[in-house]
């Protein structure tokens, strides 16, 4: 598959249809109506088809321009994208994170596959394969820009796109030849070196960080590589794109006791000095896009992606190594009419492996403990995973101001489990483990198939020129992960899961003027079959929720060089179900879900003149929220207040960047639990200030 694509790429042609082109701003210093076209170039970006059709779906969909990205300059996730309403990405060590939107920080089972990532409209993982931390797979710092669709996906996407998708743009080549290049130096030893060129018909993105940390002992180095190509023939044109993302990190876990995130002396602490985790990531895409001789639009996207990655399980006794990895390859395929019609078919295959080994005997707890999870191999299986979807939409504009959209998706995915260990829960020769075996089980050799349909329904009006109200029904559903299925504990032989179902309803209105636009929306979301881990330890898929919120956006151009935005968000997430989990954790229904906060919300302002200046004050807050499904524990929640200031110098050809984060030097935790009787954080860091030297050449 990989040799077909890069045949393909070989054979492109050097020119391009404009007219198929849209352009967006390439990601330029300072953005003004004056800035000269040495200071931002315009970028040509090919939209996909399927890109086009999922937006054409009146929905929640927040827009991260190449602007406010270069602005932001983020060194995590989690700071670009508080500025999307109900999102927030939990940073943990170093680039490791758990993502909420529209929903709680998901934990345990649940964690992994509620939302899709993708690249350039491609899934960077394949379905049944997630992986939490997915993110550090993405270039997001040198992105043409970031969507994040907030609630359940539309029909052209399909599992994992349960809560919400985050779809990252590469900016493709620019009309103009360029190569751009710079340097950034921060607090606790942070440096990042980017560079950025394009050609008349390519381009590429490239960076690499190497940052320390106020806590002892952590750190990370983190490599990311992007390459687009436009190309076409007499019929077809499209761009083909690879991706490669590596990590070595040297990881911090959580520090333990109430507040200890406020103590000068705990919160710099590193229990897990040992900790580590190394991965990398390949993609490698091609998407052609013609027109049939009837005017029928055609899309055409293979892929092959590939993955490797280990890492120590300090949080776990006995603290095993994993390691995992996938190979994947897939095709899609949209077709569009010249009307109002869309259809599409998903084909994906991939091949997932896993394996869990601790090295030595645990001797330092207690008997049951020590006898319960043995040296030596814990898990070693592949699974082979096939995926097949259909999908269409209609759409129809019943009369001027008033348009209905339907769209239906249906999708299968079977999996072919293969324990290349001896089934049950013995230790890897064969012994039995004392207390009634040990925890880790293993499936014998088996097949599951999960299929879903997801319906949507939209229904927009304008109320006038300037007003658009929507509503939108649909459905989003996530089938059990390879890892819920065949990684099971305390005796469990077989998982009965089903796929994780959410139904929202939203209703949300959009309005524009000369100087402000805004949007409001309301939504209300009950999902079944939540997959939870009981408290005899097996994986079950009886749990319910319910969700019900309010998302707010705004931006105010007050005047010519100073601007107003903000963002903010309400919700409650709670259990629908009544369930003792064991060890003193007990959901009761009405409660509010875990690792939760109702309130976020950011202001920014931002001033500009025509002389390529900037500054910028951002006040994010995040409100308190539980740290238990019994509701008895919590976490007060904080505010942060960061400025950024940066300045073009000779004509454009050089900038400056500063940027200082918690300029109050609150102490706060990233994220707050409890578990096992104590309470543990992430801290976050204290006041931290990097400046960027940036020179591009013409």
């Amino acid at each position: 598959m990989v040799t077909a694509l890069l045949v393909i790429v070989l054979l492109q042609s050097s020119v391009v249809d404009s007219t198929v082109a849209d352009s967006i701003p390439e990601p330029g210093f300072v953005k003004n109506e004056t800035s000269s076209s040495s200071d931002a170039l315009p970028t040509i970006y090919v939209h996909s088809e399927r890109h086009t059709v999922s937006n054409e779906v009146n929905s929640s969909l927040s827009v991260l321009t190449a602007d406010e990205i270069l602005a932001e300059a983020p060194k995590h996730p989690n700071e670009i994208f508080d500025r999307v309403p109900g999102a927030w990405i939990s940073a943990g060590s170093g680039q490791e994170h758990l993502t909420a939107i529209r929903s709680p920080v998901l934990t345990g089972a649940g964690a992994c596959g509620a939302f899709m990532v993708m690249e350039d409209n491609v899934p960077t993982r394949p379905s049944g394969f997630c992986n939490v931390n997915q993110l550090f797979e993405v270039n997001i710092a040198q992105a043409g820009s970031i969507e994040v669709l907030r609630g359940p996906a539309t029909v052209t996407y399909g599992s994992n796109a349960m809560h919400g998708a985050v779809g990252v743009f590469t900016p493709g080549p620019a009309p103009e030849i360029f190569s751009e290049l710079s340097l950034e130096a921060g607090t606790d030893d942070y440096y990042r070196g980017s560079f950025a060129a394009s050609g008349a018909h390519n381009a590429v993105q490239a960076s690499f960080t190497d940052a320390g940390s106020f806590r002892d002992d952590e750190g990370y180095r983190h490599g990311l590589f992007n390459w687009q190509v436009n190309h076409s023939n007499e019929r077809y044109m499209g761009r083909t794109a690879f991706a490669y993302a590596y990590l070595d990190q040297d990881t911090a876990g959580y520090i333990p006791g109430k507040n200890a995130y406020k103590s000068g002396a705990l919160r710099t602490k590193n229990f897990n000095p040992e900790a580590f985790r190394k991965a990398w990531a390949g993609r490698l895409s091609s998407r052609w896009n013609g027109l049939t001789d009837r005017g029928n639009d055609l899309e055409l996207i293979p892929f092959a992606r590939s993955s490797r990655m280990d890492f120590l399980q300090h949080f776990l006794p006995g603290k095993p190594l994993e390691n995992n990895g996938q190979e994947s390859a897939g095709l899609l395929f949209t077709w569009s009419d010249a009307e109002s019609w869309s259809a599409g078919i998903d084909f994906e295959w991939a091949n997932g492996f896993l394996t869990q080994y601790q090295e030595d005997p645990l001797e330092s707890g207690s008997g049951f403990l020590n006898e319960t999870r043995p040296q030596g191999f814990h898990y070693d299986y592949d699974v082979k995973a096939l995926t097949l979807a259909a999908w269409s939409k209609w759409q129809r504009e019943f009369r001027p101001g008033l348009e209905l959209t339907a769209g239906l998706r249906a999708e299968t995915l079977k999996y072919d489990y293969r324990n290349r260990m001896l089934d049950g829960n013995t230790r890897d020769d064969g012994t039995p483990c004392g207390f009634g075996g040990c925890l880790y089980s293993r499936p014998a050799d088996r097949s599951d198939r999960f299929s879903n349909f997801s319906p949507e329904l939209g229904l927009a009006y304008d109320l006038n020129q300037a007003q658009v109200l929507y509503l939108r029904a649909a459905r989003g559903y996530r089938a059990p992960q390879a890892t819920e299925l065949y990684r099971l504990q305390s005796g469990q032989t077989v998982a009965d899961l089903d796929s994780e179902q959410l139904d929202s309803l939203e209703i949300g209105l959009r309005g524009f003027t000369d100087q402000l636009d805004y949007e409001l929306s309301v939504y209300v979301m009950r999902k079944d079959n939540f997959i939870f881990r009981d408290a005899n330890g097996f994986n079950i898929s009886d749990g319910k929720t319910r969700h019900l919120g309010m998302e707010a956006l705004l931006y105010w151009q007050v005047s010519d060089a100073l601007s107003f935005s903000a963002n903010l968000s309400w919700a409650r997430h709670e259990y629908d179900f009544n369930r003792d989990l064991g060890r003193g954790e007990v959901i009761l229904k009405g409660n509010e879900v875990d690792t939760a906060p109702p309130w976020l919300g950011a202001v920014r302002i931002k001033w500009q003149d025509t002389a390529n200046r900037a500054v910028e004050a951002e006040w994010v807050y995040q409100g308190g929220y539980f740290l238990d499904a019994a509701n008895a524990h919590s976490y007060p929640g904080h505010s942060l207040l960061n400025v950024r200031a940066w300045t073009a110098l000779a004509e454009g050809r050089h900038a400056l960047s500063l940027r200082l984060s918690n300029l109050l030097d609150v102490r706060y935790a990233e994220r707050a639990d409890y578990a096992f009787g104590n309470y543990r954080y992430f801290p976050g860091a204290g006041r931290r200030l990097s400046l960027e030297w940036r020179y591009r050449y013409f």
